[in-house]
């Protein structure tokens, strides 16, 4: 196998942004590749560790930000695929069902008086 260096770009859509649960989601991700995997609003950085969920969650990247990521290691094609499909996929985040499920929260605690 070869070593490949892999960059993409990719703006983020979700409503939130890339907040915690998306930080994490992103870092865990990456630490699934051997691929050194770095991620920057700018192609000329400054580029954090997309395995640091703390250097990732101190972006505070909101939504309509351009994400640019860069790989390096022999599944680096893989490993910029996936991190840019979840960012595609709004971190797997489903926005109608956190309203729903507030709302269902909400109510739920009545009629436990016992």
């Amino acid at each position: 196998m070869t070593e490949s260096t892999i960059k993409a770009m990719i703006e983020i859509t979700n409503p939130s942004g890339l907040h915690a649960r998306p930080a994490v989601k992103m870092t865990k991700l990456a630490k699934t590749f051997a691929a050194k995997v770095q991620l920057a609003f700018d192609m000329s950085g400054p580029w954090i560790d997309a395995k640091s969920v703390v250097k990732v969650m101190a972006l505070k990247a909101p939504k309509g930000a351009v994400l640019h990521f860069v790989a390096n290691g022999t599944d680096a094609p893989e490993a910029i695929a996936a991190l840019s499909d979840l960012v595609r996929r709004d971190f797997d985040e489903n926005h109608e069902g956190e309203a729903a499920g507030a709302a269902v929260g909400q109510h739920g605690g009545q009629g436990h008086g016992g």
